[in-house]
């Protein structure tokens, strides 16, 4: 991977880190199937419209919607209503990272080496000690759902790298088509027509809300997965995948500086074993990146012991 294509992948990462604060901000105001069904509706109509169809197989394009458009955020959204804090989803769902090795070794046959084998052991290791702190049915279930939004997400990374898409801006949009009506299906049976029209009937009392949703609509899915689709259809799977390590560096310190969200020790290590292991199973070998994975959760132990 060349030295541009892997500040794209920072790049990347740094929005979506960021995103985590946009759902949060959304999900005050909105039911979270809800919100995750009309984040697309409102990228799938314009691109109905205007955007032809891409030149790849249904399959791949289901494939994708399902995977990273329904069940990423159907769990992610679900599981920060039910008391995910922003900056810890944003490290959780980096389980991500080693279910995308795992699948690819398993349906596209692609090489697991003792050093990604390695890292995913570790990577593991700090889920499980991430929700060994999660000690009651009420935190754990919050932490489960994000592990599954992250299986999602990793479905949908294989179907991506399979497709290969000529244009992969093309492809995310029309991705934006698969998931609005079976989550909003599942909205109005799980969560109501009535608080679903309540919380439309009053969304301009929450600009914060409005705000949230077009950085998540805009700026996280056409920019950033347009991006993560180009990377991936240049690269193995193993090789991006990995990058999604840095979202939790960016996510972590934004609820740290913005909302005074901070992790235990405890909590810290696990998510330091979980970006260390994705590390250590990637292609990414650079100190560089090391270093900026580690300084930001150094820093937040420094500053819950001032």
């Amino acid at each position: 991977m060349t030295q541009t294509h892997r500040l794209l992948a920072v790049l990347v990462a740094a929005i979506w880190g960021w995103n985590f604060l946009a759902i949060q901000a959304s999900l005050v105001h909105f039911p979270p199937i809800f919100l995750a069904a009309f984040r697309w509706m409102l990228i799938a109509i314009p691109t109905l419209l205007f955007i032809p169809r891409p030149d790849v197989p249904v399959r791949y394009l289901l494939g994708y919607g399902i995977g990273f458009g329904a069940l990423q955020f159907i769990f992610l959204y679900w599981g920060m209503a039910a008391g995910m804090p922003a900056g810890l989803a944003s490290l959780v769902l980096q389980c991500s990272a080693p279910f995308t090795v795992i699948l690819a070794a398993v349906f596209t046959r692609e090489w697991l080496s003792r050093g990604k084998i390695f890292g995913i052991a570790v990577a593991t290791t700090g889920l499980v000690v991430v929700a060994s702190q999660r000690a009651g049915i009420d935190e754990l279930w919050p932490f489960f759902l994000v592990v599954l939004g992250g299986l999602g997400w990793a479905m949908g990374n294989l179907a991506s790298r399979a497709a290969k898409p000529s244009d992969p801006l093309r492809f995310t949009l029309w991705m934006s088509v698969v998931p609005p009506l079976p989550l909003l299906f599942i909205a109005v049976y799980w969560e109501g027509m009535d608080r679903i029209v309540d919380s439309m009937q009053t969304v301009f009392d929450a600009p914060w809300a409005i705000i949230g949703l077009l950085y998540t609509c805009l700026i996280a899915t056409v920019i950033g997965s347009g991006i993560w689709t180009w990377l991936l259809s240049r690269y193995p799977a193993s090789t991006v995948a990995p990058f999604s390590m840095l979202v939790p560096v960016f996510g972590l310190s934004s609820a740290l500086l913005i909302h005074g969200e901070q992790l235990n020790a405890v909590e810290l290590l696990g998510g330091l074993l979980v970006l260390v292991g994705v590390l250590l199973g990637s292609r990414v070998s650079t100190q560089r990146v090391m270093k900026s994975a580690v300084t930001p959760l150094v820093a937040s132990i420094q500053t819950q012991r001032r």
